[in-house]
């Protein structure tokens, strides 16, 4: 069974998929020689899609095998038309690009569950230093002290707490911070 292809650009792509779409720009026909491309810009890189004519619409298809080089984040694009010279931006918007499942390097933790981390390293490390700060050449370093840390640490448990739970909600599941009791034989 084969799936109609979209007529919108996607606002969440993944890398490593076969992305198609179609677009129809009544004022700029594929078939009167227009040219279609997109180009999707971030500061980690550029990426540019050239769309192909199909009758008077443009089809746009990215294989797998190419969007799979493409760097994960989000991204602005451009739509733009040329012929003769003459160039026209037609749309524009942003994109998702997330990382391909495969990728070796998938770090899916939330920002609350990876500050968690770090601070709870920083304090399995501080328990073996007693410097608290130090000063080479005029500059110096300050580490948070342990109150504030342990502070933060709490604060960022509530919050990953806070996500558990609302992940469990989507998921069907009961909160993981409650405990249900049966009484009974």
């Amino acid at each position: 069974m084969a799936f109609p292809i979209p007529s919108l650009e996607p606002a969440r792509v993944i890398a490593g998929d076969t992305i198609q779409w179609t677009r129809s720009l009544h004022d700029y026909p594929a078939g009167d020689g227009w040219t279609l491309a997109y180009t999707l810009i971030n500061a980690a890189g550029k990426v540019t899609i050239a769309a192909s004519a199909q009758g008077d619409d443009f089809l746009i298809n990215v294989p797998a095998a190419t969007s799979a080089l493409w760097s994960a984040g989000d991204y602005t694009w451009r739509a733009q038309v040329s012929k003769a010279g003459q160039i026209f931006t037609v749309a524009s918007g942003r994109i998702t690009i997330e990382p391909a499942f495969s990728a070796a390097t998938l770090d899916d933790r939330s920002a609350a569950r990876k500050m968690l981390d770090a601070v709870e390293a920083v304090l399995g490390n501080r328990a073996s230093s007693e410097v608290a700060e130090y000063e080479i050449n005029g500059r110096q370093l300050k580490y948070l002290s342990i109150p504030d840390l342990l502070k933060l640490r709490d604060r960022l448990r509530f919050d990953v707490q806070r996500e558990d739970a609302a992940l469990a909600a989507a998921q069907g599941l009961p909160p993981p911070n409650r405990i249900f009791v049966r009484f009974g034989r």
